[in-house]
């Protein structure tokens, strides 16, 4: 340490940035200045705080365009995808700010006659690590809840998106929180593991929250049960969509094609595994292909583009090892199924396979990008156990006219959410987070809002 961070333009492979990563006595001097700024932060009332989150809302609606521009330029994200997160960004914090009165407040309990309650109180600083795909949604669906709580946080973003994980800290500053409270530490690849034990270990760390892969976040945890510590994990999906027999194929293809083709792919919560009723498989999937090759491949700062490149090259490297693996063992690409190496490395063709099998790649490993994989079950209960031959657990749809069987094949599904003739989607009003490999604990919703609070209970005899 320390060493520099250049942030790459996926979509034509320049350079955008170089920024230097914080020396040791950089990061400590960080994490002295969120703990201060933390304890005063948490001895204003909750009204106090969550007017400074709905203040965030406004400077995120102000800065809307730059901080969407600068979305598309580090990770690709096609414009009109990223001017939507920075509004989902505010849409949190208005609802923090008209929630947490209701969520963080005390919970009158009647034990034995004595006066007694439970509280939410804050944790203290909590170090947040955060993924690349959403770059500034996943920050704020965190720290929007966190911080009205009274904690104060610490970012440790994904290096590619260095520029966002700094705008994200000036956001906060510029609405008025204190300094120190949210801080975008900038710490080189190499160091990563070393820093981040370091700081779970630190005592002045409470809790720490990932999202990230299951290798990150198994160290993440590891380091987080040595030292006693709360931890939120939110790691990979490989969410079935499941399509019965009744349902209707012109409401479900473009659904399945929005459910998989969103951030060109790269979400943990998109659906990835088709699950099509073998009596309507064949014609699900010549539409659904149909539908993705119409998709509009182009530059991501273009206002009609669609699809935009992968974050970085390698990923699309790993992508394309799936679908050749897969194909070789006997699925068939119906359209797409290799790179637009002509666009340049990160660029992958929009694809749809058929004829894919329990044992392929793309059914046993999580896809993270444009590849969806179509699959035939036999019955409901073939449904259910092809959905559940994943070890992940983050979502699942079902799609059926008769909503009260797409609810039974549903139950039967292992996953934090379920969505019934919808999209799954993160919503700031519904707890999200997985179960199995798809990590614990819950963000959004009030769930969410008490996730980083000490809940304690108080009895006055």
């Amino acid at each position: 340490m320390p060493e520099t961070i250049t942030t790459v333009n996926p979509a034509t492979g320049a350079p955008l940035a170089e920024y230097k990563a914080m020396t040791t006595a950089e990061i400590d001097h960080a994490l002295t200045a969120a703990t201060e700024a933390q304890t005063a932060w948490a001895a204003l009332s909750l009204d106090q705080r969550t007017n400074r989150i709905l203040a965030v809302a406004q400077v995120l609606r102000e800065r809307q365009g730059e901080l969407a521009d600068l979305a598309v330029a580090e990770m690709g994200k096609p414009r009109t995808e990223a001017l939507a997160e920075i509004e989902k960004c505010a849409w949190v914090c208005d609802h923090v700010y008209r929630t947490s009165a209701e969520h963080l407040a005390h919970d009158r309990v009647d034990a034995a006659g004595s006066e007694s309650w439970t509280a939410y109180l804050p944790l203290g600083v909590v170090l947040a690590i955060m993924p690349w795909n959403f770059p500034f949604w996943q920050v704020f669906r965190f720290a929007a809840p966190a911080l009205a709580a009274g904690n104060g946080a610490l970012l440790k973003h994904s290096p590619n998106v260095t520029g966002c994980a700094l705008a994200a800290q000036e956001v906060f500053e510029e609405a008025g929180l204190p300094a120190g409270l949210f801080t975008t530490l900038l710490v080189a690849e190499p160091d990563v593991p070393e820093v981040v034990g370091n700081l779970i270990a630190d005592d002045r760390v409470a809790a720490v929250t990932l999202t990230g892969s299951n290798r990150a976040g198994a160290h993440v945890a590891a380091a987080a049960g040595k030292a006693v510590k709360k931890s939120v994990l939110e790691l990979g999906g490989s969410d079935p969509f499941v399509v019965l027999d009744d349902a209707d194929l012109d409401t479900v293809v473009p659904k399945a094609v929005a459910s998989r083709f969103l951030n060109a792919g790269q979400s943990c919560l998109a659906a990835k595994r088709f699950l099509v009723h073998h009596s309507i498989a064949t014609e699900f999937a010549r539409r659904f292909a149909d539908a993705v090759a119409g998709l509009r491949v182009g530059d991501p700062a273009a206002d009609d583009t669609q699809i935009g490149p992968l974050a970085r090259a390698d990923l699309a490297q790993a992508l394309h090892g799936q679908v050749e693996r897969s194909v070789a063992a006997g699925a068939t690409a119906l359209t797409g199924g290799g790179p637009l190496g002509d666009r340049g490395d990160a660029w992958y063709a929009p694809t749809v396979l058929a004829g894919v099998t329990t044992d392929m790649p793309v059914m046993t490993e999580e896809t993270f990008g444009p590849v969806a994989a179509v699959v035939a079950f036999d019955d409901d209960e073939d449904a259910a156990r092809l959905a559940n031959l994943t070890p992940y657990g983050l979502g699942a749809s079902v799609w059926s006219r008769d909503k009260d069987r797409a609810l039974r094949v549903g139950s039967r599904i292992q996953s934090g959410a379920l969505f019934v003739n919808a999209v799954v989607a993160s919503d700031p009003r519904l707890a999200f987070g997985g179960v199995k490999q798809s990590g614990y604990g819950r963000e959004l919703g009030a769930a969410g809002a008490r996730e980083f609070t000490n809940i304690r209970t108080v009895v006055v005899g």
